[in-house]
């Protein structure tokens, strides 16, 4: 891969890159069929320890069929602070990933994405848990795996990450 050009802009911690990922609220990722890009922008929740993004979605659809068949992704993940008036400048930080996607079919790693992605959204993560995670909701869901094999960040100078 080819490195930033704006070494001062790189993120090098890892950890800053997984606070971005933890943190944001929602991540886009592309992909590609025939030589034609597509983009969707997803929510999700990221799992430290699996080093993988889970994301819902329909059982069907263009996005389903295209990673059914081309399992690679590009994504990114950012935290927006603003254009700072008068200076021609925005502050941010992203962290940008590789991975591939596949779709979960095992009940209980389903349960597992579906308690990190509702604990990284919800302010009241207990009692969605307790609502909406039944027997038939499992059954029912469409859960995507993004097993990241690379990540690189950038940030605007004058950001700081809190954790």
């Amino acid at each position: 891969m080819k490195g930033i050009r704006r070494k001062e802009k790189a993120i090098e911690s890892e950890e800053e890159m997984v606070a971005i990922l933890e943190t944001s609220k929602y991540i886009t990722i592309a992909m590609c069929e025939n030589n034609l890009p597509y983009l969707v922008t997803l929510s999700h929740g990221y799992d430290r320890n699996k080093n993988c993004i889970y994301f819902h979605c329909a059982r069907k659809g263009k996005k389903v069929d295209i990673l059914s068949k081309h399992s690679t992704i590009w994504g990114q993940a950012i935290k927006d602070h603003g254009y700072v008036d008068g200076s021609c400048d925005h502050l941010y930080a992203t962290t940008q990933f590789k991975g591939n996607v596949t779709f979960v079919e095992d009940v209980m790693e389903k349960e597992h994405a579906l308690g990190i992605m509702i604990n990284s959204l919800e302010p009241d993560p207990q009692t969605v848990i307790e609502e909406q995670i039944t027997e038939k909701s499992v059954q029912r869901v469409h859960i995507g795996r993004i097993d990241i094999e690379y990540m690189s960040g950038k940030k605007s100078k004058e950001v700081i990450i809190q954790l």
